[in-house]
């Protein structure tokens, strides 16, 4: 039962049962104060929206309980543990009472990431943050998140410029001989880097010109595991380029015993941070191609020449591997051949019907 008393040093009690049957209480000044106090805590008991008022977790403790939950993938789950150690633990924020952090102290904490970071990691990391409070909120370790009407740096989206033909085959001709395959490949079938790593030989149909994605590398561990995501299992037709390209590559290197196309003087797959972090920029500097060129570009290149060639957004983004249209127009949208046309086109004909019409209606009054 919940009661208030006087104790015999003149403080007044407030004593009550939190929702778990554990005992609380605490120690007030005056009596109007702990029956306040009580009279809230009754209340948010019965509304399901009750808060340990005791409770000590930091912001950085229940951040990594949080991410231990989530369902990420080995690539997510590196990125958000960069967030976390980076910009939460390695900050004040980090170590503030989950419970006390104000509205005020998030925006002071997004001003001051934004100094050290581009717009689009900042809302990245903000996203993390909120979905972090969300889940405290559930957890009924806060009574609501301080992650809310948030002054965040704008950013625009640079427009991808893709990588010509002659582009791509300048990259590869300055590959070392044996990873040459891995351009062209990648270029003819618009692989996340993760998942050309992975490519075997049992899921290339050179008879039924298809290739079929059912696996990725795993950054660090170098493990085969099940790709980014459900859309990301997809067959992807074979063009006569890449099959060649395969061909050649089989007879002069082998498959591993498990049938990667590329693998270790030992079977084991190449290295991500081995290939896009070192055999990749330097390629690209000898190519005398842009700086920042990396691999996901000849993913960006694949879904360019499927766009100019007239392919819909549908078609593309199932290529790809994504699960709806929308980041196809996003990212791609300007490169849809046609569309200033369309526009002009679209306008004009809406206008020249009204004008029609409007002539017509002069001519009958």
């Amino acid at each position: 039962m919940a009661s208030v008393k006087r104790r015999p040093s003149g403080v007044w009690r407030a004593r009550y049962r939190d929702p778990s049957g554990t005992e609380r209480a605490r120690h007030f000044a005056r009596k109007v104060d702990a029956e306040r106090f009580l009279a809230t805590v009754q209340t948010d008991m019965l509304r399901g929206s009750y808060v340990d008022p005791d409770d000590q977790t930091t912001v950085s403790e229940y951040a990594r309980k949080w991410a231990a939950s989530r369902p990420h993938g080995p690539r997510t789950a590196l990125r958000v543990d960069s967030l976390l150690r980076n910009h939460i633990d390695a900050t004040p924020l980090g170590a503030r009472r989950l419970a006390a952090v104000l509205p005020s102290e998030i925006q002071g904490w997004v001003s001051d990431r934004a100094n050290a970071l581009s717009p689009s990691t900042t809302r990245k990391l903000v996203s993390v943050l909120r979905s972090i409070y969300n889940a405290a909120v559930l957890d009924r370790l806060v009574g609501s998140s301080p992650v809310v009407k948030l002054a965040l740096p704008a950013g625009s989206k640079e427009r991808i410029i893709p990588l010509t033909v002659e582009q791509v085959r300048q990259l590869a001709a300055a590959m070392p001989v044996r990873f040459r395959a891995l351009v062209y490949v990648q270029a003819g079938l618009g692989l996340r880097v993760g998942e050309l790593l992975a490519l075997q030989q049992g899921s290339v149909n050179f008879l039924g010109r298809s290739v079929r994605i059912e696996r990725q590398v795993a950054p660090k561990t170098l493990e085969l595991i099940d790709p980014k995501t459900p859309q990301s299992r997809r067959t992807i037709p074979l063009p006569t380029m890449v099959a060649d390209i395969l061909g050649a590559q089989i007879g002069a290197y082998p498959p591993g015993a498990s049938g990667l196309l590329w693998h270790t003087r030992t079977g084991r797959p190449i290295d991500h941070d081995y290939y896009g972090g070192r055999v990749f920029p330097k390629a690209v500097k000898a190519a005398k191609l842009p700086p920042g060129t990396s691999s996901h570009d000849l993913r960006h290149h694949y879904a360019s020449v499927l766009l100019a060639a007239g392919e819909s957004v549908i078609a593309v983004a199932e290529r790809l591997g994504h699960g709806t249209a929308n980041l196809v127009l996003s990212t791609y949208g300007h490169l849809v051949p046609g569309s200033e046309d369309r526009t002009r086109k679209a306008i004009d004909a809406a206008w020249s019907a009204e004008n029609a019409d409007s002539e017509r209606t002069e001519r009958s009054s």
